[in-house]
Order: C-alpha cells, then structure tokens, then sequence
C-alpha cells in the first residue's frame, strides 16, 4: 500500500509557497495559488496586500472581508472607507501606504448558498500559517512603522498574548520576523463600525493614528 500523501493545507504553512527574495509583484502572483492551509477552499480568491514597496507606513489588518474577497483587493469595503478617513484625518496620506492582512483569505459563515456571508475571525493556527506572507512583505517594504488594526494583527505580530486595549495608541519597539520595528496598535476599524457610540470610537481611532503620525515626523 502506498503511504497516504499530506495535503499542504493540512500542514498549516505558507513557508512552500513563498518565493525566495521575491518583489511584491512576484509574491502577490505566488500568493495566488496559496495553499498553506483550508481557509483557500472556500475563499473566492488570494487578498494580498497592496500600496508602494517604499511606503513608510504598513498598515496590517486582520483578514479580507465580503468586498475584499469579492474585488481581490485589502480595506475595499466600509471598514477601509472609514480607515482612509481616519488616515486623513491624522495628517497620514492613506495613497502612501502599505495595506495588508495577517490572514490573506476570508474566514466566513454561511447559512446557506446566497445568503450573507457572516465574517469569522481566523484561529491562531489560520494566522500562524499565513505569517510567512506577512514576513515577506516586510521585507520587501521595510516600513517604518507598523499600524496595528485590531487583536488577530496584533497576536499575529507580538504573539498570543496581545491584547489591544492594553497598548493601543503607544509606540512599541520590538523584533519581528528578525527585523527590529516600530508599531503602534490601534482598534480594527470595523470595530467603529460596529460600536454603540461610533463617533467616539472614531475620535480614539485618529487620536492612534495621529501618535503614529507624530511617530514619523
């Protein structure tokens, strides 16, 4: 009998599909046919990241939703709306960043064909295994500063332990992916979106964007 072959979702690691000392160009093309864990079968498409390689400024957030599943395209929908505003807002051009997510397929619920796709958070193991795109991306754009959008980015990115509300609007120094960073985490904008009193919810978000802001200045 021959030995039962592993799917490569079922190891649960981008690491295969992620091309050697690659450009964004390159990398965006290989994320396309990624297949480093279950969440591809259902997903429409790859949502990879997208803004210039020599931006100072990227931007990580959780993982597409509808609309960024749908285009192909990271922040697309109301949430990325919001944020571009909020960037504005805060004095950081939102045409001169980098955007992104910890996890590049979107994560849904599904009552049944047609009906809405309900948006589900990532598990760690979904985003540990989408973590070498990110490290990847890193490398290309070499930013100088990392804008932290909410908890899955943040656990993704300083480990299991994050928690937002401890840190958010604070310049954190540390090493990620072997590359020494500075990061300033802040809420998902989706949050604001889904807040009993949005418009301070949104104060807070530009209130965080504006330390990253200064942080560049």
């Amino acid at each position: 009998m021959c030995p039962r072959t592993t799917a490569p979702e079922d190891q649960y690691t981008a690491e295969p599909f992620v091309p050697d000392g690659a450009d964004l160009a390159a990398l965006r093309e290989a994320a396309a046919g990624c297949r480093g864990c279950p969440l591809h079968r259902d997903a429409t498409q790859t949502v990879f990241g997208a803004g210039a390689a020599d931006a100072r400024v990227m931007l990580v957030g959780e993982q597409p939703g509808d609309q960024e599943d749908r285009q192909g395209r990271p922040f697309v929908g109301p949430a990325g709306k919001l944020l571009d505003r909020a960037l504005a807002e805060a004095g950081i051009d939102p045409g001169e960043v980098y955007v992104t997510n910890a996890v590049k397929h979107f994560k849904f619920t599904q009552a049944e064909p047609r009906k809405r796709r309900i948006h589900k958070s990532p598990s760690l193991r979904e985003t540990a295994a989408c973590g070498p795109w990110l490290a990847a991306e890193l490398a290309v754009v070499e930013p100088e500063l990392i804008v932290v959008l909410g908890a899955t980015a943040g656990k993704a990115l300083l480990g299991s332990s994050f928690k937002v509300g401890e840190v958010r609007g604070t310049v954190l120094e540390r090493e990620i992916h072997g590359r020494p960073e500075r990061l300033v985490p802040t809420v998902h904008p989706s949050s604001v979106l889904r807040s009993d009193d949005r418009d301070a919810a949104y104060r807070g978000l530009v209130a965080d964007l504006e330390v990253a802001a200064r942080a560049l200045s």
